[in-house]
């Protein structure tokens, strides 16, 4: 059954789950964080995504992601990057004091560290936002509900060199395909959520140092 994790009860359990790490790493460098955005969508709990442009540059054009991007030397730090980000690509202002916390940190395949910023950004309705056409092709959101159902789970196998490398989990059957980090910190935020309806079937070594 999926626990009212949008309740004050169930905000104050994360906030204290997430406490320590966020003491942490909150002012540690990192090459980048990311918003997790956790709203409601016609009141049913839900995790946004973005699908990004197809117009960027670099190899993550066109991907699912979360709204974020590179930490700026201006930015105080990884929360205000998540932040900043998040206005710049959706126009979406998430209050600070909406910030529940850090999750853990992973690593993109260049071993850069990629901070998950977690967040309640209450009542929303995807299609009312209006994202920078240049940074986003496509808001949408998938209820936790949908994520927590093992029809919609997976894994993806990578190889290297023609040898097993690791595992990283999908999430299906929804508008896009979500997977690699944003499937890692979708994992991370489940657990943190709905740690009793969502068992991971497998740990991610390499990815999840932090």
């Amino acid at each position: 059954m999926l626990p009212d994790c949008l309740s004050a009860e169930g905000e104050q359990r994360c906030r204290r789950l997430l406490a320590g790490a966020t003491a942490r790493l909150r002012a540690r460098p990192a090459a980048a964080a990311v918003l997790v955005p956790l709203c409601l969508v016609r009141g049913v709990p839900a995790l946004l995504y973005t699908l990004r442009s197809s117009r960027l540059a670099g190899r993550h054009k066109g991907d699912v992601s979360f709204p974020g991007g590179k930490c700026d030397p201006t930015d105080r730090d990884v929360v205000h990057t998540a932040l900043r980000e998040t206005h710049e690509e959706l126009g979406l202002a998430v209050p600070e004091e909406h910030v529940w916390g850090i999750l853990q940190p992973t690593h993109d395949q260049v071993k850069a560290s990629v901070v998950p910023v977690l967040a309640s950004v209450g009542p929303l309705d995807p299609q009312s936002l209006r994202p920078n056409p240049e940074e986003v092709d496509e808001v949408f959101a998938l209820p936790l509900a949908h994520l927590l159902q093992a029809k919609n789970q997976g894994y993806t196998h990578f190889r290297q060199g023609g040898l097993f490398s690791y595992t990283l989990p999908v999430f299906l059957h929804g508008p896009h395909r979500v997977w690699g980090i944003t499937a890692v910190i979708t994992e991370f935020t489940l657990q943190l959520l709905a740690p009793g309806a969502y068992q991971p079937r497998l740990a991610i070594p390499q990815l999840s140092r932090g």
